[in-house]
């Protein structure tokens, strides 16, 4: 990113109110980082989870500019006063995990599509300036609980503009692949089974996912902030990868970095009913509004006249990520861990 384009950003951000739905989760925080650094008025981080305030406190240390509030986007009211004053809103908060929408589908309903509902309602009241709602590639033809609920969800953000009078709010979608080193991920997962000697599961040999880093996910977050027009999804170009290759790199990494001996080998399992043997980061149909931007792709109302390839959307048939990256990107999380 050149240095025209970085101050740009920090530009639209300074002296500005910002709220983070979601903002003590692995992406919200990594956005609090980033935002730090543009030196905004406010940051407001709403979330339902106390603990997860006394956590993100320890690790962001005491910041004037951050505000913790206390509060659920399936609460309305509680949404109005929070939303108050606010310029740019961040909408991360979200049931995430597939086998636990599964489990819990009117939940996962009522937090994913009634809440994301209830917060692009509040940013017309409160007139916002910018929206962006964060979603992931579960949603392209979703075949589970999770993916319908933020398809759903980016359905609304989408159109939300037809409801502003007045004064404009830009609506924006970013959809990400996995993130690798988020709570919760295949990584965190893999790690403690190693640390507990115990073997590494994988579901089949076959599965791939799109993977990216939380700070990669920040920065495109705000940068897209920065060029959406309205309605318009961003997805960031991403390296796939085998889940078994994931695995035996990590058994590779761990093994040179530390002493434990006789380390279990990878156990293939089986796939769960509800699991996708591949993603996808864009759907047939909406392949002819698709625009390459470089390091992204924007997906618009408006048809593009070149059309791109479907299998780069693959995680299958799309560009893999390199033995050597892999390792690199494993070896720098590790650092953390060890």
């Amino acid at each position: 990113m050149s240095k025209k384009s970085e101050d740009d950003i920090k530009r639209q951000f300074k002296n500005k109110i910002i709220l983070i739905s979601g903002g003590t989760g692995s992406i919200g925080t990594g956005i609090v980082k980033q935002l730090l650094q543009c030196k905004p008025k406010m940051i407001k981080i709403l979330t339902n989870d106390e603990n997860s305030i006394f956590e993100s406190r320890k690790l962001l240390g005491e910041i004037s500019q951050i505000k913790y509030i206390v509060g659920d986007i399936r609460d309305n009211d509680r949404l109005r006063l929070a939303m108050r004053n606010v310029n740019i809103v961040f909408h991360a908060a979200a049931m995430k995990h597939i086998d636990i929408c599964e489990q819990n589908p009117f939940d996962a309903v009522k937090t994913n599509v009634v809440g994301t509902s209830n917060i692009l309602e509040a940013s017309i009241i409160e007139g916002v300036s910018k929206f962006v709602l964060i979603s992931t590639d579960k949603a392209t033809n979703p075949t589970t609980t999770l993916g319908a609920s933020k398809l759903l969800a980016e359905r609304l953000t989408q159109d939300a503009s037809s409801y502003v009078e007045g004064k404009k709010t830009i609506f924006s979608i970013v959809r990400f692949g996995n993130v690798i080193d988020s709570r919760g991920s295949v990584f965190q997962i893999f790690y403690n089974q190693l640390k507990n000697n115990l073997p590494i599961t994988v579901t089949d040999s076959q599965m791939t996912r799109f993977i990216m880093s939380i700070s990669d996910a920040a920065s495109m977050i705000l940068k897209i902030s920065l060029i959406a027009q309205d309605g318009e999804t961003f997805i960031l170009k991403m390296p796939s990868v085998k889940i078994e290759e994931l695995a035996k790199s990590m058994v590779e990494v761990f093994k040179r970095r530390t002493s434990q001996k006789n380390i279990p080998k990878v156990k293939i399992s089986k796939v769960r009913e509800y699991e996708r043997f591949y993603e996808i980061l864009v759907t047939s149909d909406e392949t002819p509004f698709c625009y390459d931007l470089g390091d992204m792709y924007k997906l618009s109302k408006k048809q593009s006249k070149s059309i791109l390839s479907d299998t780069q959307f693959n995680s299958e048939t799309g560009k893999k990520i390199s033995k050597i990256k892999l390792e690199k990107i494993i070896n720098d999380l590790m650092d953390e861990y060890l």
